[in-house]
């Protein structure tokens, strides 16, 4: 039964991992077995992040590029068929949030969110999914989600937007790539400690309001991704297409 999460001799590619839930992500799949890509545009962070896996006795290695960049990604993947290195597994996890009001939000910042956490999985996806189409090996991408792929909050309608998109795109993903025994599916994380919530969490109005309004009370930690990142990764998911998981302690089940 445990081979079935087994990610020995895969490699894995985990966009904007220097930190936060990617690093998360990265270190979970190597754990599994996985060689893991790291990628992010702060190359000093991005290295020291592989240094701290590598330390670990996990294989890692450093990629950077910027995943809004479609000129820069196609020479990423040139780089790795340079070096014989394919891509099994994709988790397309690199985001930003910019919190405002729709009246008074700026058309560069809800661009800026969109091409960062729609576009850049579309982009990304593409060069890894053809590869694994010419190869006719197969793999999977892993796009990751939020609540907001499913209910809105005010303020952050270009993220909303945005990952709503990467349901749809999910799904769209599932239907023109699983004849090539592709599995795209996506985690959709509830509100999780993390940098990006820093502010979120210091705010002890909303930081009552996560907790009151969960059934478990709390807020998640980022190591309680990893488990669905890695069945999603493996072969115990290799007849799941085009789904959404939500890791969120029951928040949607009582919206």
């Amino acid at each position: 039964m445990s081979d079935l999460f087994d990610l020995e001799g895969k490699t894995a590619l985990v966009t904007g991992s220097a930190r936060g839930l990617g690093f998360s992500y990265a270190q979970g799949l190597a754990a599994a077995g996985a060689t893991v890509i790291l990628n992010d545009i702060r190359e000093g962070l991005l290295e020291n992040s592989v240094k701290a896996l590598t330390a670990q006795g996990y294989c890692a290695h450093a990629l950077a590029f910027d995943v809004t960049n479609e000129e820069a990604i196609e020479k990423a993947f040139n780089a790795l068929d340079a070096q014989n290195i394919q891509v099994d597994i994709l988790i397309n996890n690199a985001g930003i949030q910019y919190r405002k009001p729709m009246v008074e939000l700026e058309l560069e910042n809800w661009q800026k969110v969109i091409d960062t956490n729609l576009t850049s999985a579309f982009l990304v996806s593409r060069a890894a999914a053809k590869r694994m189409i010419s190869r006719q090996s197969g793999g999977k991408i892993i796009n990751i989600g939020s609540l907001t792929s499913q209910a809105a909050r005010p303020t952050v309608a270009p993220y909303t937007a945005a990952k709503g998109g990467i349901k749809m795109l999910t799904c769209s993903m599932a239907a023109e790539w699983a004849q090539f025994n592709i599995q795209a599916n996506a985690i959709g994380p509830g509100y999780i400690l993390t940098d990006m919530n820093t502010a979120l969490i210091e705010d002890e109005k909303f930081d009552s309001w996560v907790k009151n309004s969960n059934p478990s009370q709390r807020w998640g930690h980022p190591e309680e991704l990893i488990g669905t990142a890695v069945f999603l990764s493996s072969k115990a998911s290799d007849y799941i297409n085009g789904q959404i998981i939500y890791v969120d302690g029951g928040w949607l089940a009582v919206l």
